[in-house]
């Protein structure tokens, strides 16, 4: 947690952003979205899309970051940028299921967040802080050391 995406990932995740905001919000680039614009497009994926309880929402906004870093090759050669991409998207999602045992929200919550008692659970378990801040830093992390890999 000791470097300005970290951190910036947890402020918004403080603000109640959801953990795909967070994690896409933090991971700015010069590639012209502004922090609104990335707020908003991040926006149906916290709780494993619409609190459903599918791919972490956290790891959704990472792998958004890395799209829109790695995915304009796809625009000339969709074949051979598809192949670049999926092969850093995989290395993601293999160290976060390494990491924490599964990529599926519910999976690491242990509940779909989209009904009440879903979320009653969820806050009785503490689960924002003590779990999902945690896998949006490890998200914007992974993705981070990623990108420095590859320049």
């Amino acid at each position: 947690m000791s470097n300005n995406r970290s951190q910036r990932a947890l402020e918004l995740f403080s603000q109640k952003y959801n953990c795909a905001q967070s994690s896409f919000g933090a991971l700015s680039t010069d590639n012209g979205l502004s922090e609104a614009q990335r707020l908003a497009l991040a926006a149906p994926f916290g709780g494993g899309v619409a609190r459903q309880g599918e791919i972490c929402g956290a790891l959704t906004g990472a792998l958004l970051a890395l799209g829109e870093t790695f995915g304009e090759a796809m625009a000339t050669d969709p074949v051979a940028g598809r192949a670049a991409l999926y092969e850093k998207v995989h290395q993601v999602t293999d160290e976060f299921r390494a990491a924490h045992g599964s990529i599926l929200c519910r999976e690491l919550t242990g509940g779909v967040l989209d009904t009440e008692e879903g979320q009653r659970l969820y806050n009785e378990r503490g689960l924002h802080q003590n779990l999902c801040s945690k896998l949006v830093v490890f998200a914007v992390e992974q993705v981070e050391a990623t990108i420095a890999t590859d320049k």
